[in-house]
């Protein structure tokens, strides 16, 4: 999604690209969002600033637009970087990445979903120059984290979820696209540990499902069917949270993740969440002055780990001794709640304009 902020901070306009397969977005956004510009302005339309998502090609971008126009202040926003995903083997195109790069340096303000989107970009820049021909841009790879800001996105905050149904089995859900960076292999491995245990579990198994399947999800749903209660990508948000309202327990096995906004959604009601000890994880749960979060709700990334953590909950739910997870509730509410987050950025929005004018 690429647009901009128009007339005040509390109305803003943007502009979506085509829903096409996200590498030709970043090719021709540039151009394609030029052109609109162009349209809008010639019908009167004013802006205060430019604000673009890391799929526009900010650099192109303002080289083909107005003098008016490329005056404005810039914000781009990171909510992924081409550097950190996990590309599948010979896959990764570095032309991406260094369109992200060249979209830092034409950009007045960078902000990053995530200080580990921030670093884990900025530090692969490093890593990858040395290997350039001569005169890398180490200088202006440098010069990224003095113009960026961290600005989570918010969540839509729903009501607690109720107490779990005496007697009913560990209900965990797993909610994420099924791809290979979300590694699907490591939950069928701790699927098989516990049902080895012969420890008594439900699970949903949902996200955007493409036209290829992991092996793995196959074998999840074929070996665990019986254990299945929602699967699939689900046809809206209402169905969507009252599969969340049912589960007791969130689960991730990502290798690759920026921020976590299923994460956080689920964590804002009090579902337990158990993840794994890397990418954005630590930073949501805001471990370094909390370690206790730590040892309850991330793993160290291996499956027997994961499986052993469940375990631990599915004896609570034995005992009768489960309950919402009210004190990460309140944190994810208060921290990434769309009330809190919106104001913030409206606020740093505001006096980016400010100090232009």
């Amino acid at each position: 999604m690429d647009g901009w902020i128009e007339n005040s901070r509390h109305d803003w306009t943007l502009l979506t690209l085509p829903d096409r397969f996200w590498k030709w977005r970043m090719r021709h956004s540039a151009i394609y969002m030029a052109e609109q510009v162009a349209e809008m302005t010639s019908g009167g339309d004013r802006w205060d600033a430019v604000f673009a998502s890391d799929m526009l090609n900010l650099a192109e971008f303002r080289g083909i637009v107005s003098t008016e126009i490329r005056k404005l202040p810039s914000i781009v926003y990171f909510h992924e970087n081409q550097l950190a995903y996990p590309a599948q083997e010979n896959s990764r195109d570095l032309h991406f990445a260094f369109t992200n790069l060249t979209t830092t340096i034409a950009a007045d303000h960078v902000w990053f979903n995530s200080a580990y989107n921030r670093d884990s970009m900025i530090g692969l820049l490093k890593q990858t120059a040395r290997n350039w021909p001569d005169y890398a841009p180490i200088r202006a790879i440098e010069q990224i984290r003095g113009k960026s800001s961290i600005q989570y996105p918010g969540i839509e905050c729903q009501p607690p979820k109720p107490n779990r149904v005496s007697g009913a089995p560990l209900h965990l859900i797993w909610a994420a696209r099924w791809e290979h960076d979300k590694n699907p292999d490591d939950l069928l491995t701790a699927l098989d540990e516990l049902q080895s245990q012969g420890i008594d579990f439900r699970i949903s198994l949902i996200g955007q499902v493409f036209r290829k399947v992991p092996d793995s999800v196959d074998k999840i749903r074929t070996q665990f069917e019986s254990k299945i209660i929602y699967c699939g990508f689900l046809p809206d948000r209402e169905v969507y949270w009252k599969a969340l309202n049912s589960a007791d327990v969130f689960i991730s096995t990502a290798r690759h993740e920026f921020f976590g906004l299923s994460v956080a959604e689920a964590a804002s009601i009090g579902l337990h969440v158990i993840l794994p000890d890397r990418l954005s994880y630590p930073e949501l749960l805001n471990v370094k002055d909390s370690p206790i979060r730590r040892a309850e709700h991330l793993y160290d990334g291996t499956p027997h780990d994961l499986a052993l953590k469940i375990s631990k909950l599915a004896d609570k739910t034995s005992q009768g001794n489960l309950r919402p997870c009210h004190d990460l509730a309140h944190h994810f509410t208060e921290k990434f709640g769309w009330e809190t987050r919106a104001r913030r950025m409206d606020d740093e929005i505001e006096s980016i304009v400010v100090a232009t004018d």
